[in-house]
């Protein structure tokens, strides 16, 4: 059984030398995160060039997922490094404070004074710490802990409903935008964004730096949670990142969210990436717990194109065992669940013609013994049409774009091909020698009904305009 959900993973200390990375990708990975927030840009763009390398030993394409920072707004630091908070005790956050201690820390974010007032919550360390604000004073944020415990360095700052007016993009985003581009970025990952305007002005920084990626949409404020339609519109993608989020609207409002996220991108023709503790006791032990196992497969449920993992690859004790783990509770998780097509593509207007090609795709298999889609594609459009409508069968994405082979890899349902070919080839043997590659990788046999999608003339995007049904060996379309 061929795993339709796509797995990504987050590279970091454990998980940057030759030999995990081969172990990932033969584990299962699909595109590997750049996590931004760490590391220098060399370190990021030999890791992209190291990724790719291995793949083409694998014979695999591999996506690369670069991730800002964004405005992480964090505490400062302490002078011993950690103190202990008690409930009902009082704490200062001050902006000009240089070292901490039991009564004060400083805070990155200055404009955090104008953002709150009394009665405002603010939520330290992933909500671990609670503190209610009883006044602002110049530059202190005066509060009373709600819920206590240990507070180190520069844990992060969260405001329960949010309402924090931070940019998404900060200055170290927009260098790391430039080396976004450098690396060549097949997705570049926008945090904390509010509205459409700070997804279209990444992507107006990044087409200016020479970046040709699609763009994420990482969830992660209340904010992004009422504009999700506006902010669908721009995207390609859209990460439910559970982190952030979870604290600034609740954890228990969490789950409902992720599923309105999923079934509007799948309204919108859009990809979908659940993240954020996925497997998170994998970080230290090497087998997911039950609960973890059941949210990964609830994720795929919901119709997500992929899940991530983040510490557990990055930092973790077992990072082959977290793709693993992964693998197999994707796979499970599909091979138990009824297929159900998505029908958007089929009951609304069709305005290209690869839109109704793949329309047409998806019936037949609806109502035929089809084994595999074999989609021409420069583009990668066609394949994407058809991974939205969610068929019951694989679809492999032949094209001789290495950017294109690099994109599909986030499609859920799809799978490249390099496969060579120019606008002069013959139709009819570009046909056959893609139902050989299919047969080679041994994904087809004689006798299969198989579909192949197609342009003509070829090698034009967007110009697929031809749907044939083949059966595999038939001497007569061989003849």
């Amino acid at each position: 059984m061929i795993r339709r959900t796509k797995i990504v993973a987050t590279l970091g200390p454990v998980s940057s030398d030759v030999q995990v990375v081969d172990r990932l990708i033969e584990a299962g990975v699909d595109v590997v995160r750049l996590n931004f927030s760490h590391g220098a840009a060399e370190d990021h763009v030999k890791r992209a060039e190291m990724v790719r390398e291995r793949a083409r030993a694998h014979g695999r394409a591999i996506g690369v997922l670069a991730d800002l920072q964004g405005p992480k707004i964090r505490i400062g630091k302490f002078a011993e490094g950690k103190i202990h908070l008690t409930a009902g005790e009082p704490f200062i956050l001050d902006t000009t404070c240089a070292l901490g201690d039991e009564t004060r820390v400083g805070v990155t974010y200055p404009q955090l004074v104008g953002d709150v007032d009394r009665g405002a919550t603010l939520l330290l360390n992933d909500g671990m710490i609670v503190l209610w604000v009883e006044k602002v004073q110049g530059t202190e944020i005066h509060t009373r802990v709600v819920q206590g415990g240990e507070l180190s360095n520069s844990k992060g700052i969260n405001r329960a409903g949010g309402g924090l007016t931070a940019p998404a993009l900060t200055d170290k985003d927009r260098a790391d935008i430039i080396t976004a581009a450098r690396l060549e970025a097949d997705y570049l990952a926008v945090s904390f964004p509010r509205s459409a305007a700070d997804m279209e002005e990444a992507r107006r920084l990044f087409r200016e730096a020479g970046g040709h990626g699609a763009l994420v949409a990482k969830i992660e404020r209340a904010e992004a949670v009422e504009a999700i339609e506006e902010i669908l519109a721009v995207s390609e993608v859209i990460m439910v990142a559970r982190g952030d989020l979870g604290v600034e609207i609740g954890d228990a409002a969490v789950p409902p969210v992720q599923k309105r996220i999923i079934a509007l991108a799948q309204k919108y023709n859009r990809l979908t990436i659940t993240a954020t503790q996925m497997m998170e006791s994998m970080i230290h032990q090497p087998i997911p717990t039950r609960a973890e196992v059941s949210d990964v497969a609830n994720a795929v449920l919901d119709g997500t194109d992929a899940v991530m993992l983040s510490a557990e690859t990055a930092s973790g004790a077992f990072p082959v065992e977290a793709v693993a783990a992964m693998d197999r509770t994707c796979r499970e998780a599909e091979r138990q669940a009824p297929v159900n097509n998505t029908l958007q593509i089929i009951d609304r207007p069709l305005e290209r013609m690869d839109e109704t090609i793949a329309a047409a795709a998806i019936l037949a298999t609806m109502r035929s013994p089809i084994v595999a889609i074999a989609a021409f594609t420069e583009s990668g459009s066609t394949a994407l049409w058809l991974s939205r409508a969610n068929p019951r069968v694989p679809i492999y994405a032949l094209t001789p774009q290495v950017y294109t082979r690099r994109k599909v890899t986030l499609y859920r349902g799809v799978h490249p091909v390099n496969f060579p070919q120019s606008r002069h080839d013959d139709p009819v043997q570009v046909m056959r020698a893609a139902e050989d590659e299919l047969r080679r990788r041994g994904v087809v046999r004689d006798g299969d009904l198989i579909l192949i999608t197609i342009g003509e003339p070829m090698g034009a995007p967007g110009g697929t305009n031809t749907l044939k049904l083949v059966r595999v060996g038939d001497v007569t379309h061989r003849a």
